[in-house]
């Protein structure tokens, strides 16, 4: 990889039947690595849009067991490449309550790294389902995760998390240079915020962004606002999709993160305002 490396962004249409999705994941990845993908970020639910909560539920597998997290190492090894696995369900503590989490595998397929979400999204929408509780399925992250990589320092985000500037700055203080954004944006929410939030946690923290999102209308009755794209440290699109099942790729340089952050040193003008 060293300065420069070749990412994807896979947008996806999940539906709740977890073989159908993962052969669609498995199918796009393999597509984005023969055009030379190194990096590979699926959205979040990737593996199951549910269309009842039981469903994610039964499906939740613990940290380092289990089929899709199989699945994901034996792909990723298989591949060469990585892979920022969106988000699925994890056992947490609750009978009644799992966590939304992200996985992170190396090229030999290991599993490095992994994110509970931190964020959940509790809103009212007006479209077809309404009301969006998350809260009610999942339990809280409370770890901001970046994970080393030999492009750089990435930091892990999902979804909702995109609207709460306070995280990424966390992650910059960490020291990234990389930040992914696996989402299911909804339509109506998407065409309001979703290109103006991804391309301002792109510019405030001098970052390239990776933002994969669902596109399309779910067997759930779900319809999600696709535009998966990429953002360079200067706020520029670099590729972005339209409302469908495919891929993005972009080149990211580390030249070029270099040059904007020497040429406005915006994070190093920071004051840190504290309660006396």
């Amino acid at each position: 990889m060293g300065d420069c490396i070749t990412v994807a962004a896979i947008q996806m249409v999940s539906s709740d039947c977890v073989d159908d999705n993962l052969k669609v994941a498995n199918r796009l990845i393999e597509e984005a690595v023969k055009e030379g993908a190194e990096l590979v970020v699926l959205p979040e639910n990737f593996a199951l849009m549910a269309k009842r909560s039981q469903q994610l539920l039964q499906m939740a597998e613990t940290i380092g067991d289990g089929p899709i997290q199989t699945f994901l190492s034996e792909l990723s090894k298989r591949l060469g490449c990585w892979i920022v696995a969106g988000s699925l369900s994890t056992q947490s503590d609750e009978a009644e309550r799992v966590y939304a989490t992200c996985f992170v595998y190396n090229d030999v397929g290991e599993q490095v790294s992994y994110y509970h979400k931190i964020h959940l999204f509790d809103a009212d929408v007006a479209d077809n389902k309404g009301r969006y509780r998350e809260s009610d399925t999942f339990v809280a992250g409370k770890q901001v995760v970046s994970v080393d990589m030999p492009f750089g320092l990435m930091g892990l985000s999902i979804c909702y998390d995109l609207r709460f500037p306070e995280l990424y700055r966390e992650l910059l203080q960490q020291g990234v240079s990389l930040l992914v954004a696996p989402s299911a944006f909804t339509e109506i929410t998407g065409r309001a915020h979703w290109s103006l939030l991804c391309r301002t946690r792109a510019v405030e923290n001098t970052c390239y962004l990776i933002a994969a999102n669902q596109g399309g209308l779910h067997s759930n009755g779900r319809a999600t606002y696709g535009h998966s794209m990429i953002v360079d440290p200067w706020g520029e699109v670099l590729a972005e999709m339209d409302v469908r099942e495919g891929y993005i790729l972009a080149s990211l340089k580390q030249s070029k993160l270099e040059e904007v952050r020497a040429n406005l040193p915006a994070i190093r003008h920071r004051k840190l305002f504290k309660d006396e």
